[in-house]
């Protein structure tokens, strides 16, 4: 199956939109074949403001709206006691906000932007989202991350080359729990290394330290900026630690 020939099939859909490259592409081909979609950027404490930015510049730049809808993922102790298990619970309640507000709009066909690279069997994420019964038409179609790359660019979409980016609450250590002030010390300290000029890395948190996971090739770049990284950092966290293998 092709993606158009998904929407042809499917004309109403409700897209789980994080501004990412795989949901990005697909709000792009569900407008270009034509589907009526309806895209759902759920806002919670775990997703950093440059996302919600990222995401309404492609729905301006595919000529669509998306619907912002706030949650507080904060409020389920089931998240933030921070099981290995996390993801699942946050699926749930993110998916469930989207279901819910699209069955309100008139649509039941909920679609996400997994595609054929993720390994399904070993997240617990994927698993609510089955359980949801979100269809996944990246996955469906054979599409793996690098066609999506692929056709991104070649549609035009800034995407393209987006590093993968996880959510703020990857960056805290299992079983510790999950804290407003935490999430913000993590947005601040990484919205400052993107201001330095740093790209797909990780503010890791450890206790009142961080740990910074850059790639190999910006490693030097690190180092030569350290005083720079420090400053940046030492305001949300006792000490900064480079971790020396690279990400």
């Amino acid at each position: 199956m092709e993606l158009k020939d998904f929407f042809n099939e499917n004309k109403s859909v409700a897209l789980g939109f994080s501004g990412g490259v795989d949901s990005s592409y697909l709000f792009y081909a569900a407008a270009k074949y034509g589907a009526d979609v309806k895209a759902y950027f759920v806002k919670t404490a775990f997703q950093p403001e440059f996302e919600l930015i990222d995401a309404k510049q492609i729905a301006q730049q595919i000529g669509a709206e998306i619907t912002v809808v706030k949650l507080d993922i904060l409020a389920d102790e089931k998240v933030t006691s921070n099981p290995a298990n996390r993801c699942y619970y946050c699926k749930q309640k993110i998916f469930g906000a989207i279901q819910a507000q699209a069955i309100k709009d008139g649509c039941e066909l909920i679609i996400d932007g997994s595609n054929a690279s993720d390994d399904e069997d070993d997240r617990p994420g994927m698993k609510a989202i089955r359980e949801l019964s979100v269809r996944s038409p990246l996955r469906e179609c054979g599409l793996t991350k690098a066609d999506v790359r692929e056709l991104s660019k070649a549609a035009g979409l800034f995407t393209w080359d987006k590093p993968a980016y996880a959510c703020l609450a990857t960056r805290i250590p299992t079983g510790q729990e999950i804290t407003k002030d935490m999430l913000t010390r993590i947005e601040l300290s990484e919205d400052g290394l993107f201001h330095l000029g740093f790209s797909d890395f990780r503010v890791r948190v450890m206790g009142d330290i961080a740990k910074l996971q850059v790639p190999k090739d910006q490693m030097y770049h690190m180092l030569n900026k350290h005083e720079a990284v420090l400053a940046a950092l030492k305001p949300y966290f006792a000490t900064v630690l480079l971790d020396m293998e690279g990400r």
